[in-house]
């Protein structure tokens, strides 16, 4: 089973990176003529109104929720996606706490919420706007990994395509679970297999550092699944 979901994800992976995005348009020539010559018409240009300019930004932003249990080092992955610096975070976040970045065809907002006890209610309210969800767990953390697994299998029940992203963190402390065992612990072969689904090991190292390659390895999936 896990043989065969490992090559789902991969064929996903592919269809996702490799496939290509074609691009159509579509345009209009105006002409009017009277019997004895052509006349060019001249055309107003397009006042656009607050209403069509409103829902063009929204089409061209593109909303990731990012969640998972308090400590599982959310702010601390999406500083290092925003500034390809490490920045650990102070402390967990309360609440709310939004990233945008950037790319060539759509700007990303990283919306993450605070993953303890009063926050986790509020995870489910920004789902269904969003194109993707990434869900970050501590890999160190063995005793509430079964939490962990509860939280995400409940939060996607209701909605069978959603992209997923699981980002292991915290891969570089020692006695962290492996990503096969990330894999089996949460029971991610139970997730569905109409959506695309990832599993990304990850670590942020000291403050001031580059980045590691998986955290720039994950952006560039996000941004691809997005548009």
């Amino acid at each position: 089973m896990l043989e065969g979901v490992y090559r789902a994800g991969l064929l996903a992976l592919a269809a996702v990176l490799g496939g290509g995005i074609v691009y159509a348009a579509w345009g209009r020539w105006f002409r009017a003529e009277t019997p004895q010559k052509k006349v060019a018409k001249t055309v107003a240009p397009k006042v656009e109104t607050k209403v069509e300019k409103k829902q063009e930004d929204e089409e061209k932003t593109k909303q990731i929720l990012v969640v998972g249990l308090d400590g599982a080092g959310k702010t601390s992955f999406l500083h290092g996606l925003a500034t390809s610096i490490v920045k650990r975070s102070d402390g967990p976040t309360k609440m709310f706490n939004s990233v945008r970045i950037q790319t060539e065809d759509v700007e990303i907002e990283f919306l993450e919420i605070g993953g303890g006890e009063g926050p986790r209610q509020f995870w489910s309210d920004h789902l269904p706007g969003s194109q993707a969800l990434v869900y970050v767990v501590d890999s160190a953390d063995h005793d509430r990994m079964p939490l962990a697994k509860r939280e995400l299998h409940q939060l996607i029940r209701g909605d069978t395509t959603l992209p997923v992203v699981v980002l292991a963190n915290k891969q570089d402390i020692k006695g962290a679970c492996t990503i096969l065992e990330i894999h089996e612990r949460l029971s991610l072969e139970d997730l569905g297999d109409e959506r695309k689904l990832f599993l990304i090991g990850t670590h942020v190292s000291e403050n001031g550092t580059q980045v590691p390659a998986s955290v720039q390895d994950a952006r560039e999936l996000i941004a691809q699944l997005v548009i």
